[in-house]
């Protein structure tokens, strides 16, 4: 794939952007992007139609166009944390590696951590994502510099002490409002509440309220491992998801991470109330938590089922590829369906259902919709034959196959190449050496 400009100014363009002869799916389509980002035509041999308006054209033969990954679970900053930590048991890994080193986080760790995860991203064809950290003002102006989406939430975590819960409802108000005042559309603000295990009843319901006052999304762990249902049954006499819902935290606005152990009466209700979830297989099966997310219940109660990576002390990577495949066979796996969520659904689950859980923009390639974008290349071996592109894309494919990426009509990556690239990852390397230094100095 080639560009006709003569340099990589396309990076800096606000102008229109033509991406021609590229595959979408089952045919060759030229694709017009207007100076807002937004795709203004999409069809077979309009390239002529628009060659004389467009600031620059990206050949796109040889590629195939799909709609940009979003990751709608996941803790971008803990990129730092990869690889620190493994083949533990979860509870020895929370409590003897990632808390403490957690402990002496700073703001600039958080902020080169983000940049890494964003570049991790843009790199494996990942336009948007939903975090949940800490430091997250910083999180936000990594995002900001990385050109992608995301929804950003300060994770709250209380434990019933009412000196914490009021520094964290500081934080988190102070977050959403540093990210309205950013008046950015790329990045917009959601309360984090933790997991109903970490955040007592009396401030999950500020959560709620809260994020109906500001109409914000509510980002919360739920039904991760068969202990935490059971102390949650045994504290309020109720299984997680209903718990939540007493608390007012189950709503169309709500995107819950795992849901391993959810039961079938739970699963109906997630769809009553229109909540989504986010299925995190690598992590999942990495933890060992034991089941896989009822996916059959899940699908057939018509729950809006997302995809997540989970953050890289657990998966260990960002790649949404691999995500859809392990996803679709550990599906087929546990419970034993060789029908059970094929190729086409794992795909729409990394993509239009992520995107819908978000409330973001994306999710697909047509006409008035902005241009979040990936390039894949058609090149590779593992692309060959195409007898079934989203097959070969769940099955075969990986982000290494990702060549050029576009978000909301900006190119962030262009043949393989990201503009300073080789600055972030010295920086993050640094910044993890540096944290590891500070938490064995004390």
């Amino acid at each position: 794939m080639t560009t006709n400009t003569q340099d990589l100014d396309v990076f800096a363009s606000k102008g229109p952007i033509l991406i021609t002869g590229t595959r979408y799916f089952e045919k060759t389509v030229d694709i017009f992007i207007d100076e807002d980002g937004i795709i203004s035509d999409i069809g077979e041999g309009i390239a002529r139609d628009y060659a004389g308006q467009a600031e620059h054209c990206i050949a796109g033969d040889k590629t195939l166009a799909i709609p940009g990954l979003v990751n709608a679970h996941t803790h971008a900053a803990m990129t730092l944390l990869r690889g620190y930590a493994d083949d533990m048991h979860l509870q020895q890994w929370l409590s003897e590696k990632i808390w403490p080193l957690e402990a002496h986080l700073t703001g600039d760790d958080v902020y080169w951590g983000t940049r890494l995860a964003c570049l991790e991203m843009i790199r494996t064809g990942t336009t948007a994502f939903n975090d949940m950290y800490f430091f997250m003002e910083e999180a936000a102006k990594a995002v900001d510099e990385s050109g992608i989406r995301a929804v950003l939430s300060h994770g709250l975590i209380t434990f019933g002490s009412p000196e914490k819960f009021e520094a964290e409802v500081k934080a988190t108000e102070k977050l959403v409002a540093h990210i309205q005042a950013m008046n950015n559309p790329r990045i917009l603000p959601a309360v984090g509440p933790h997991a109903p295990y970490t955040v007592p009843p009396e401030h999950l319901k500020w959560c709620a309220e809260y994020s109906r006052e500001e109409n914000i999304g509510i980002h919360i762990h739920l039904s991760e491992t068969e202990k935490e249902v059971q102390d949650c049954k045994s504290a309020y006499g109720a299984s997680p998801a209903v718990h939540l819902d007493n608390c007012g935290c189950l709503c169309e606005r709500t995107v819950a991470a795992h849901g391993c152990w959810l039961e079938d009466a739970e699963c109906e209700l997630l769809a009553k109330r229109g909540a989504h979830l986010v299925h995190n297989p690598v992590s999942n099966m990495k933890l060992a938590t034991g089941r896989a997310m009822p996916y059959p219940t899940l699908r057939n109660s018509g729950v809006n089922v997302a995809l997540g990576t989970d953050g890289c002390s657990s998966n260990n990577n960002l790649d949404l590829f691999e995500e859809m495949k392990v996803a679709a066979i550990g599906q087929k796996f546990f419970w034993n369906q060789d029908t059970l969520l094929p190729a086409q659904e794992a795909f729409s689950m990394a993509t239009a259902n992520g995107a819908r859980a978000l409330n973001i923009p994306g999710g697909v390639i047509e006409q008035g919709k902005p241009a979040d974008i990936a390039l894949i290349s058609l090149s590779h071996p593992s692309m060959v034959p195409l007898h079934n592109p989203v097959s070969n894309l769940v099955y075969a494919g990986c982000g290494g196959l990702v060549r050029t990426v576009l978000c909301n009509g900006k190119v962030l990556m262009l043949n393989g190449i990201i503009p300073g690239e080789e600055e972030i990852v010295a920086g993050a390397t640094k910044t993890a050496a540096d944290l590891l230094s500070r938490a064995e100095v004390q």
